[in-house]
């Protein structure tokens, strides 16, 4: 049986996940009630069964978003009416089945103790996961955590995560940035950088091979090209904020 929360939502972006969707949000479901799907202009076919579901089910509700926006975009839209809806804190995870729908409680958990704070999942990879990916992700978490003055940011890019809505509503609708495959490293810095202290907790992360349902929509020069210019950026925000950003550290160390 799902736990049930007023308070704490799982939202799950979708762009063009393939079937791995269905199982994926079943899967939140049976962990935990309300799940949102936002599902970001996909042309997959997964728009009609999930909006099928979503009739049979009250814990589930299906935004349809007209053209496909990017992940942050989609991010966006379910915490602006999840706010308006009294929801304090959200759960974000992706649709294609590579992150643990059964810590979803957990993290809850973590979050609901510490309301102020964070909930970052930490990646556990199998030992098949691409090395690309394992090892790529180190130069972003080395520069987000610099930009942070080591504020303690597990792992910048993994989207296993519980964010407060309220902050992080603010700081999307004061940049324009945000709205892509960036959002996610850039949220945990900017939310850092806004006092939002991170917690660490383990979580698996799984890579399907396409033979078994994995969709990436992954562009190595694309969205490296996104994050290195990403990056410059938050340094340049991290010169001017370097002496607010050392007296919290000697505050909070």
């Amino acid at each position: 049986m799902s736990l049930v929360s007023t308070t704490h939502f799982v939202l799950i972006p979708s762009y063009n996940p393939g079937p791995k969707v269905m199982d994926t949000v079943r899967a939140a479901r049976a962990q935990w009630t309300p799940v949102w799907v936002v599902v970001d202009g996909s042309t997959d076919g997964s728009i009609e069964p999930l909006q099928a579901m979503a009739l049979a089910d009250p814990g589930l509700r299906v935004i349809v978003l007209p053209e496909n926006r990017g992940k942050g975009s989609a991010v966006l839209e379910g915490l602006t009416l999840a706010a308006s809806e009294g929801f304090t804190h959200a759960l974000t995870m992706d649709s294609d089945g590579q992150h643990p729908v059964e810590l979803i409680p957990d993290f809850m958990a973590a979050s609901q103790a510490a309301p102020a704070a964070m909930v970052l999942g930490k990646p556990v990879f199998a030992a098949d996961a691409p090395a690309l990916r394992v090892n790529g992700r180190k130069v972003s978490n080395a520069w987000a955590n610099l930009e942070t003055l080591w504020m303690g940011i597990g792992d910048s890019l993994y989207g296993f995560r519980v964010y407060p809505v309220t902050p992080l509503i603010r700081i999307m609708r004061n940049n324009r940035w945000m709205r892509r495959f960036d959002f996610d490293p850039e949220a945990v810095v900017r939310l850092c950088w806004a006092g939002v202290w991170p917690i660490n907790k383990d979580a698996p992360v799984r890579y399907f091979r396409p033979d078994e349902g994995g969709v990436s929509h992954f562009r190595y020069l694309r969205d490296n090209t996104l994050l290195t210019w990403m990056h410059t950026r938050l340094f340049l925000g991290f010169i001017w904020r370097l002496p607010g950003l050392i007296v919290r550290r000697l505050l909070h160390p």
